[in-house]
C-alpha cells in the first residue's frame, strides 16, 4: 500500500489548491470560448504562494517534496489541463539549476524564484536546431528561430536551447522577461490552444551573459544531471491523470442530474441503468490503478531526488522504467476516459456551452508531444534485453 506523507505546511497549499481549482473548474468552459493568453490564472498562483513550493526552504520556499507538488499538479489539472501543464512545467524548471547548474547558479535561481515570486516557463525543443548561440567577448549572443514557445510570453524566466558550432548538444540559457531582441510570433494553430501561447520566437542578437548560461553542473557526469527529465515525464502523467478525473466528476455530475434514462429498454431511472453502471464502473477502477501507480512511482521519485549528486546511473535507469511505465498507462487511461465519457453522456452533451470536449483536445494534444509506443519500446527491451533507456529530453 502506498503512503503519501505532507508536512502540514504542504497540506495548507492543497487546501489553497483546492479552493483555487474550484474556481477555475467553474470558468473553464467560458474562459476556453473567450481564449486569450493564462497571465490572470499565473497571477493566481502568484496570489496563494504556489509558484516556490518546491524551492528549498533554506532559499526561502515552501520546500515541498515532488509527492506534495505532483498532486497539485493533479488537482489544477483536474480543473483545467492548461494550467495544470503550465504549473507542473513551472516547477521543474525551477529545479533546472539544481540538476544542470553550477552551485552558485542553483542557489541565485532559487533564492530569486522564491523572493521575487517569478514564474519560469521554456522553448525547447530538442528537434529544434535553428538557434544558434556564438560567443560575443565575455558573454554570447543568440540569432535565429525557435518554436515551441508554452506561455514564454508570461514568463519571468524564460528557458531557452541554442546550438554552438563545433558542441553536438544545444546549450541551455535562463534569461528574464525584460531582454531585449526576442520577437514572437503568435502562429499557433492547435485545436486545443485558443488560451496557450504556443508561438515560435525569433533572435535578434539576444545577449546571454555567461552566468545565465546552464550546463557545467557539478558532477559534469553524474546520472543527477538528466534526472530532471524522470521529473518532467512523471508530472505530465499527473496532468493527464489531473484531466481524466476532471473529465469523469463532471461526467458522473451531469448524468446524475440531467441525463435522461434509455426508455427504449424500460430502463425509468439513470441510475438502474446497467451499462452506465458497469461503464462508469469501469472506468472509475481504471482511473484508480492508474492514481495508485502513478503516486508509488512518485515516492521513487522523491528517494532518488533526495540522493542528490549521490545517485547512481542503474538507479536512475530503474526509475525511468517506473515513469515509463506510469506514464505509459496513465496515457492510456485517460485517453480512454476522455473519449467513453460521450457514451455515457449522450448526443446533447457534444454542445459547446458544456465543454465536455475540452477534456479530450487538452489530452489528446498533449499527449502527442511524446508518443508512448517509444516508452512500451523501451520497457519491452529492458524487460526482454536487460537493456535501460539511452537518456535523451523524453527519458
Amino acid at each position: 500500500m502506498v503512503q503519501l506523507f505532507f508536512k502540514e505546511e504542504s497540506q495548507d497549499g492543497i487546501k489553497v489548491t483546492s479552493s483555487l481549482s474550484q474556481k477555475l473548474a467553474f470558468s473553464a468552459v467560458e474562459r476556453d470560448i473567450n481564449g486569450g493568453f493564462l497571465d490572470v490564472e499565473i497571477e493566481r498562483l502568484k496570489k496563494i504562494g504556489l509558484l516556490s513550493l518546491v524551492v528549498p526552504l533554506e532559499y526561502g520556499g515552501a520546500d515541498a517534496t515532488w509527492v506534495e507538488a505532483l498532486k497539485i499538479v493533479q488537482e489544477l489539472s483536474q480543473a483545467d489541463g492548461l494550467i495544470g501543464q503550465l504549473y507542473g512545467n513551472h516547477l521543474y524548471l525551477t529545479a533546472l539549476a539544481h540538476v544542470s547548474g553550477t552551485p552558485q547558479q542553483k542557489e541565485k535561481y532559487y533564492r530569486e524564484t522564491a523572493k521575487k515570486n517569478l514564474f519560469w516557463a521554456n522553448a525547447v525543443n530538442a528537434r529544434d536546431t535553428k538557434l544558434k548561440i556564438t560567443p560575443e567577448g565575455e558573454n554570447y549572443l543568440v540569432n535565429g528561430v525557435t518554436s515551441f514557445g508554452r506561455d514564454v510570453a508570461i514568463a519571468d524566466y524564460r528557458v531557452f536551447a541554442a546550438l554552438h558550432n563545433g558542441v553536438e548538444m544545444p546549450l541551455i540559457f535562463v534569461i528574464p522577461k525584460d531582454r531585449d531582441g526576442i520577437i514572437a510570433n503568435q502562429d499557433c494553430g492547435q485545436f486545443n490552444q485558443q488560451r496557450e501561447d504556443h508561438d515560435t520566437y525569433v533572435f535578434q542578437n539576444v545577449l546571454v551573459k555567461k552566468d545565465e548560461l546552464l550546463g557545467y553542473a557539478y558532477p559534469p557526469n553524474g546520472a543527477f544531471i538528466t534526472f530532471l527529465g524522470i521529473i518532467a515525464q512523471l508530472t505530465t502523467a499527473y496532468v493527464y491523470l489531473g484531466i481524466a478525473k476532471g473529465a469523469l466528476e463532471a461526467a458522473t455530475e451531469y448524468s446524475q442530474s440531467f441525463t435522461r434514462p434509455q426508455n427504449t429498454f424500460g430502463i425509468d431511472k439513470v441510475k438502474n441503468d446497467p451499462y452506465l453502471l458497469h461503464s462508469y464502473g469501469q472506468l472509475w477502477t481504471e482511473l484508480q490503478a492508474a492514481l495508485a501507480l502513478a503516486d508509488q512511482t512518485a515516492n521513487q521519485v522523491q528517494q532518488e531526488w533526495e540522493q542528490d549528486i549521490d545517485r547512481s546511473i542503474e538507479a536512475r535507469a530503474k526509475v525511468a522504467i517506473a515513469v515509463f511505465s506510469t506514464k505509459a498507462f496513465a496515457t492510456q487511461v485517460s485517453l480512454n476516459i476522455t473519449n467513453h465519457i460521450f457514451e455515457v453522456l449522450g448526443n446533447n452533451f457534444t454542445a459547446n456551452k458544456y465543454g465536455f470536449d475540452k477534456y479530450w483536445r487538452d489530452l489528446r494534444n498533449f499527449t502527442l508531444h511524446d508518443p508512448v509506443d517509444y516508452k512500451l519500446r523501451d520497457i519491452g527491451n529492458w524487460l526482454l534485453n536487460e537493456e535501460y533507456p539511452i537518456v535523451t529530453k523524453y527519458s
